[in-house]
């Protein structure tokens, strides 16, 4: 990094909503709930794909790496926020920045890939029933988690190194909560339209072509669903997909939202409120959606706590 005026480079400042300290305070209990309820709900599916046999299969494979994606980047992202909302020192380090930047994307792209992976899961499990376990066999689920591990990491290595080489000229202070690209691209004193469009060019990858591959695989499931002649048979095929498809619109909604758009045309208070929903709001929709939503998911945790309760008898 750049030394400004001879001074060592020691951190960033996040303003975050520095300008408005009652909303902190607010926001810093509203933040500490959700994150809490994230965590339990996020642990609560992780625990129960594991113990569980009944969920010992390909969907509840990727829901349970899902759940720990979300762990991850709330982990990453709110607890140097509540830390920044709560006391007068809104400082990162530079180390700190580069971590919580690295990771946050490379979850980001995990995700999105993830996202796609379970559309295909539905798609075997309602257009290719007898020959579901066939098609998603324990190698071919892991190999695509794998996959969607290195791919996103992979992505992020390169953005966080394209991002965090790019001169500041002894500026320090992000209009944010957290270190993210957009931010950081904002700040530089050099001509950012490469690594802007570089972004734009990611985002595609990661947002569109992952988007796209789901309403086609959404597509042939709604088709092969509008065929089955048992109104309950209909209701079952769409409740296997509802959660997977309603976590889709929110997850990429926000994303889509956030990243395909110039850098410099960014309203930093709407960027801010985007970011909040999706390091926050979402990981805490996520396993309320699956579990209110999935008999199989209750049906499970009532196994859990009726084995509890006899062991405590």
């Amino acid at each position: 990094m750049n030394r400004a005026n001879g001074s060592i480079f020691s951190g960033f400042i996040l303003l975050g909503f520095s300008n408005r300290p009652q909303l902190e305070t607010a926001l810093f209990f509203a933040m500490l709930l959700i994150y809490f309820l994230s965590f339990l709900g996020n642990s609560t599916i992780i625990l129960l794909s594991v113990i569980d046999p009944h969920l010992h299969t390909p969907m509840y494979f990727f829901l349970s790496n899902l759940s720990f994606m979300d762990l991850c980047l709330t982990t990453c992202t709110v607890p140097q926020t509540l830390f920044n909302f709560k006391g007068k020192d809104k400082t990162i380090t530079y180390g700190g920045c580069v971590t919580q930047l690295f990771i946050a994307l490379g979850l980001g792209g995990v995700e999105c890939i993830l996202l796609s992976v379970m559309a295909y899961d539905r798609y075997a499990a309602v257009c290719r029933p007898l020959h579901y376990m066939v098609i998603m066999h324990p190698q071919l689920c892991i190999k695509m988690v794998i996959t969607a591990w290195l791919t996103g990491f992979g992505n992020s290595v390169v953005q966080t190194a394209l991002t965090m080489t790019l001169p500041l000229c002894g500026r320090n202070q992000l209009d944010h909560f957290f270190c993210e690209v957009p931010v950081m691209l904002k700040l530089t004193c050099a001509n950012s339209f490469i690594n802007e469009a570089e972004l734009f060019a990611v985002s595609v990858f990661f947002l569109v072509v992952p988007l796209s591959l789901i309403l086609v695989s959404y597509g042939y499931i709604t088709h092969a669903v509008l065929k089955i002649k048992s109104a309950q048979g209909r209701r079952k095929a769409f409740g296997t997909c509802g959660s997977h498809l309603l976590v889709v619109i929110i997850f990429f909604g926000t994303l889509i939202s956030m990243y395909l758009q110039p850098p410099s045309s960014y309203s930093q208070d709407v960027n801010k409120s985007m970011a909040l929903f999706y390091t926050l709001v979402t990981p805490l929709l996520n396993p309320l959606i699956y579990t209110l939503r999935n008999r199989e998911v209750k049906s499970a945790l009532r196994r859990i706590m009726g084995r509890t309760d006899s062991t405590k008898s």
